[in-house]
């Protein structure tokens, strides 16, 4: 559980600053976009291969 709760609380501190950094409705879509990015890879690495993990 260690293994999957640091990446996303470091996700979630990327998304606070870059949520904070944007200026208009462009760059929240980008910022959203990088998350939404970030989140995927995050699961990639943490899927061991099992169809059968949610």
């Amino acid at each position: 559980m260690r293994k999957i709760t640091s990446p996303l609380i470091a996700l979630a501190l990327l998304g606070a600053s870059a949520l904070a950094a944007c200026n208009t409705v462009e760059g929240v879509g980008e910022d959203v976009q990088a998350a939404g990015q970030a989140v995927e890879q995050t699961a990639e690495e943490a899927n061991d291969g099992n169809p059968n993990t949610p």
